[in-house]
């Protein structure tokens, strides 16, 4: 079982940054892939970013040239930093990790909440 722990979530103004971070208990090279998801009240939740474990990467479309998701193996850290936000960026923020052949097995952190004032 491995346990993911978000932080970095806060208060900011539109145009300001924030930096995620979603540190695993366990290693994540045993991970398909990761990523970061987002609900925003009275929504659905989206995907966000997502990085496999070649690095290779994809963003939702309202956030592309704004955030940057990234991975630190040796340090058993999901990165996803948000340049640029906007008020439409607010919402709880939560990291995923899946493994195992058909990516049966899937984790979740408990989330941070981002929130941008206009």
């Amino acid at each position: 079982q491995v346990q993911l722990a978000e932080t970095g979530g806060g208060l900011v103004q539109a145009g300001g940054s924030l930096r995620l971070s979603c540190a695993a208990s366990g290693s994540i090279l045993r991970m398909n892939d990761m990523g970061w998801y987002r609900q925003a009240p009275g929504k659905q939740r989206e995907l966000v970013a997502r990085i496999t474990s070649g690095s290779s990467t994809n963003y939702v479309d309202s956030v592309k040239g704004r955030f940057t998701i990234s991975r630190d193996d040796a340090k058993n850290t999901l990165y996803l930093q948000m340049n640029g936000l906007r008020p439409e960026d607010t919402g709880v923020y939560s990291c995923n990790a899946r493994r195992g052949r058909i990516n049966q097995f899937v984790y979740w952190g408990q989330g941070t909440q981002v929130t941008v004032s206009s």
